[in-house]
């Protein structure tokens, strides 16, 4: 037997579930949600196939928690922006996009709900969070927001993540062809939330 697979098989039971993720996120990046599987997920681990059963009793809650890892890193990297004003939403979005890029297929399944577990406390509570710090940029309160405060949520994570899914479907293409030359992705989106923030302004 290979000395990798070896060491691989020699986990401790509490560092098996996080072997298992590590592996299928590793999957994931390399060959797409399509091959991940928990054998295959297995396989990458150097374990049996059964081995995944201690921990995710099926492929859905695998997937989903590996979603929830993905919203608790968003979440922290949205963090790392300041308090409340106009140029933190833009940073808030701009962390949000570069989370999106560095993190495709990720970004991809954190929001394949076909293939997730909606019941899953660990997923919901991972959305909650990153969701909880979207409203911060925008100074929205969690206890009680106005119909308008949630509409205002609503709209800044409509403009981010309908921006970062056209960038990652390839969708915007044309624009970047009709862009002065050198247009980043950034600076397109800099001038999505500036052109926001403008129409903020003038209401």
């Amino acid at each position: 037997m290979p000395k990798q697979t070896i060491e691989k098989s020699s986990y401790h039971h509490g560092d098996l579930r996080q072997a298992l993720l590590t592996s299928a996120e590793t999957i994931l990046r390399r060959e797409g949600l399509q091959s991940l599987t928990l054998r295959a997920v297995a396989r990458e681990a150097g374990v049996s196939h059964g081995a995944p059963a201690h921990h995710f009793p099926d492929l859905a809650n695998l997937l989903s928690e590996l979603a929830a890892v993905g919203f608790h890193r968003l979440a922290a990297e949205l963090d790392k922006t300041d308090d409340a004003t106009i140029q933190d939403r833009m940073a808030t979005g701009r962390a949000y996009v570069k989370f999106a890029i560095e993190n495709k297929e990720l970004f991809q399944l954190m929001f394949q709900s076909a293939k997730l577990d909606s019941s899953n406390t660990t997923l919901r509570n991972a959305r909650s969070k990153a969701i909880a710090r979207l409203a911060k940029s925008g100074a929205v309160p969690l206890e009680a927001p106005s119909l308008a405060q949630l509409g205002d949520i609503t709209a800044n994570w409509a403009v981010v993540h309908g921006f970062a899914q056209l960038l990652l479907d390839g969708r915007l293409a044309t624009i970047f062809k009709l862009a002065p030359e050198g247009t980043t992705a950034m600076n397109l989106l800099d001038a999505v939330l500036t052109s926001v923030a403008r129409a903020r302004k003038s209401r």
